[in-house]
């Protein structure tokens, strides 16, 4: 018995399957669904069954039951030299990834750069805000222990803002100078990994590696949640973009990047997962 495209046997799915991610957020591809007329070269896109078009998608490859359209926008369907493919397979997982960690470089960015420029103002205005750190610590301490004032001997936050403090006006503009300028970078790395560009994944490789033994200095001195899990974070971009992104020439470098791409968003890959014509399945079919 014939069975509509797609429905006979299904591809198996992965744990998650980001092509059907990528469509429930930008919709499907679907190529077949304004043509006029299906032709047999067509059958890898749309076809014909039982008064309704089934419809291929090119990213996830589903098929879709849809209406013939009442008004074609065209005749036919354009030759596969003129359709593009969307990402699919290794190349959307990629994206999804240097995505996810182009939003935490951006995420960066912000921080660093509000830190930066709050540096610089309290460098700027420096003697304004200690005379008033000191005269309202002052009365905090006469109103709450009612004794004498101390001038040195502060712990947690009271004690970052007195050493902040004895700090030079020089000082705290290179440190503001040099927030920035980090920033910057996070920035810079943000931008070309939403872009997925090839120099951008070498840039973040290379200002995520040379700061890890610093980590690890901390981590090993001053150890904390925060600082752990951020080593974590560090260090899987570290391995993912050296390993799975094929840097410096390992697995094969960019060539062999390339060739997995157009393996599976070839047209080839998109034959290699059409399901058999009506024609082909007659010819398969088993007698009885």
């Amino acid at each position: 018995m014939q069975r509509p495209p797609g429905t006979d046997r299904p591809r198996p799915r992965r744990r998650i399957d980001w092509e059907l991610v990528a469509c429930g957020f930008a919709g499907h591809e679907l190529p077949g669904r304004d043509a006029g007329e299906l032709r047999p070269q067509d059958h890898a896109l749309a076809r014909e069954f039982d008064g309704l078009r089934w419809c291929r998608c090119l990213r996830c490859d589903s098929w879709l039951p849809l209406s013939p359209p009442a008004s074609a926008q065209r005749r036919h369907l354009p030759d596969s030299s003129q359709i593009d493919v969307p990402l699919r397979g290794k190349a959307l997982r990629d994206k999804v990834v240097l995505r996810a960690i182009a939003i935490e470089r951006g995420l960066h960015f912000v921080v660093l750069a509000l830190l930066g420029v709050a540096v610089l103002l309290f460098a700027a205005h420096r003697t304004i805000l200690r005379h008033d750190f000191y005269r309202v610590l002052a009365a905090l301490q006469g109103g709450v222990g009612g004794g004498p004032v101390q001038a040195s001997g502060h712990v947690g936050l009271v004690h970052d803002l007195d050493k902040l403090f004895t700090l030079g006006s020089g000082t705290l503009l290179e440190v503001g100078i040099a927030l920035l300028a980090y920033a910057t970078l996070e920035g810079v790395e943000a931008v070309g990994l939403w872009l997925t560009k090839r120099w951008a994944e070498y840039l973040t490789f290379l200002a995520t590696a040379i700061f890890l033994p610093l980590e690890v200095y901390e981590i090993v001195h001053k150890p904390t949640a925060t600082k752990v899990i951020g080593f974590i974070i560090n260090l899987a971009v570290v391995v993912y973009l050296l390993l799975a992104k094929r840097l410096f020439g390992l697995r094969g470098g960019g060539a062999a990047e390339r060739a997995v791409r157009e393996h599976e968003m070839g047209w080839e890959a998109i034959e290699r997962a059409t399901p058999p014509a009506p024609r082909d399945v007659a010819a398969t079919a088993t007698p009885g």
